[in-house]
């Protein structure tokens, strides 16, 4: 297996971040260091990180099987940590100190250790991806460890801080016990690690988190198989960039899920069973609405295609109007009239797709759940297909950035008309944010509150920041200094993956 399908490990910083980002960095992990050893008593031995990402386009599908697009962010969490071979307790803190201490102990190779996900604790996203990693490594005696976590990923903010977070522990745990999983693994881990925490996601944050290149967006396929692909953006001039802008509203995924998170992925999978009931396709018992497209194309016939994105296209397009000629209740079924839609009773649908997560609705929106999940796949093949035609010399950029930014707009209509993930915070920004340049902003994350993210021209980033500073944040947040206003509008390029840190020396720590 090529060296590039693990997570690279450095003596330098100088390999993780931007340029313009390193005197930045270097004071933060000199200052993350110095506090492992004031709490501890002794040093680090190393540092594992991963960072939060923003998602271009693609929300809310990956669950449902389809292909999404995000970028990871210099944002991102660290845990410094150290080991001992004298017991398998496990010591975490906090540089923010509101975050209070805690430690637990391993229980055994089976239990490994318990996780109440009825109470909101930090450190359980600490112990889930310790969980998750033991089980897959199945150690009799795991090492102990001290840990300090440093997280720069704004919280609720839809830029995946909590997978962040799971993805960093899975992998301290990892190399505190000297193993060296795939970065397939390690997805795969985090990705079911987080459920412990009650949060049943699709994989787009992890795989972002852990697989992510510098100077590119990542194209996520799930199903049939796993695949990344690096996807460059086109070199216009003038440049793009992209603004991360948080609303400030918090959009916590373990509080809201019952009536948020958990409740789409619901209605996505019963939007797909009931397809799959009208067209024939239940013996082969599809779960997701990309096995009911794939499913439904291997015994009809298509147009022909002279591409892989044309073929795309056609299914996708031909999926959406059968959405439009087959879920009939466009205002959304009760209980009891999507179970005898979809031909089971109250109690067995209730058992096949709500029991593992707390739902709480009177309504469940099957038809516009399955139109924005088709629609929103569709945006995400034809912004990959922008940027992969248009890789050599541009004659155009302001159409390419046109396209582009309309994909981006076109999402964020779905999102609030069709999957209901907005909020008027995040209407209001992201119309601010287009009249102040950008060509496409729309929503990123889960949604319900969290970040914004805009495509700007990058000789009016400056100029782009400044006007949303003025239209939003200052008229709603008359206290903040400019260093908090910093923080929650900034710009960011696509960023490296995971990395271990260690090897440092006391003379040059950080290398380069």
């Amino acid at each position: 297996m090529s060296q590039d399908n693990f997570i690279p490990t450095t003596k330098s910083i100088v390999d993780i971040y931007a340029e313009t980002k390193i005197p930045t960095q270097i004071k933060r992990y000199r200052e993350l260091l110095q506090k492992f050893k004031s709490i501890y008593g002794f040093e680090a031995e190393f540092i594992a990180r991963s960072p939060g990402r923003v998602n271009i386009i693609g929300e809310h599908i990956d669950y449902a099987g389809f292909p999404v697009l995000p970028m990871a962010v210099d944002r991102d969490c660290l845990i410094a940590v150290a080991t001992t071979s004298l017991d398998s307790k496990v010591r975490v803190a906090n540089v923010n100190p509101k975050f209070p201490t805690g430690e637990f102990t391993f229980i055994d190779r089976d239990r490994i250790v318990d996780i109440d996900d009825t109470i909101h604790e930090w450190t359980n996203y600490f112990r889930a991806g310790y969980k998750g990693m033991l089980e897959s490594l199945k150690l009799e005696k795991p090492a102990g460890m001290f840990c300090l976590m440093d997280g720069s990923v704004p919280s609720g903010a839809g830029m995946s801080s909590s997978s962040a977070f799971v993805c960093t522990s899975s992998i301290a745990t990892m190399v505190a016990n000297k193993k060296n999983l795939s970065k397939n693994d390690i997805v795969q881990i985090a990705i079911a690690s987080e459920r412990y925490v009650g949060t049943n996601g699709g994989g787009m944050d992890q795989t972002a988190s852990v697989m992510s290149h510098a100077d590119a967006a990542t194209f996520i396929e799930f199903h049939p198989k796993f695949h990344t692909t690096p996807i460059h953006f086109p070199k216009t001039i003038p440049a793009i960039s992209f603004v991360v802008a948080n609303t400030m509203v918090t959009a916590d995924k373990v509080v809201s899920a019952p009536v948020c998170y958990n409740l789409r992925v619901v209605e996505t999978r019963v939007a797909a069973l009931l397809l799959a009931k009208e067209l024939n396709l239940l013996e082969e018992k599809p779960q997701t609405l990309k096995e009911v497209m794939d499913l439904y194309f291997t015994t009809n016939e298509e147009p022909s295609h002279t591409s892989v994105t044309e073929r795309w296209i056609n299914r996708l397009t031909k999926m959406l109007e059968l959405v439009d000629q087959l879920i009939v209740r466009r205002e959304g079924y009760t209980l009891s009239e999507m179970a005898k839609a979809v031909g089971l009773s109250e109690n067995e649908l209730h058992a096949r797709f709500m029991s593992k997560y707390p739902i709480r609705t009177d309504i469940f929106h099957i038809y516009t759940r399955a139109v924005h999940v088709y629609s929103e796949a569709l945006r995400v093949v034809k912004f990959r297909d922008v940027c992969e035609s248009n890789q050599g010399t541009i004659e155009d950029s302001q159409h390419v950035l046109n396209q582009l930014g309309e994909l981006m707009n076109e999402s964020q209509t779905s999102c609030r008309d069709y999957y209901h993930c907005s909020c008027k915070e995040l209407d209001e920004l992201t119309l601010i944010c287009r009249k102040a340049g950008a060509f496409g902003s729309r929503l990123t994350g889960a949604g319900w509150g969290g970040c914004t993210v805009s495509m700007v021209p990058e000789d009016q980033e400056h100029n782009f920041i400044e006007t949303v500073k003025n239209e939003y944040f200052r008229p709603k947040f008359p206290d903040f200094t400019e260093e908090q206003l910093n923080d929650v509008i900034f710009s960011s390029r696509p960023s490296s993956g995971a990395f271990i840190y260690k090897k440092y020396s006391a003379v040059n720590p950080f290398g380069g």
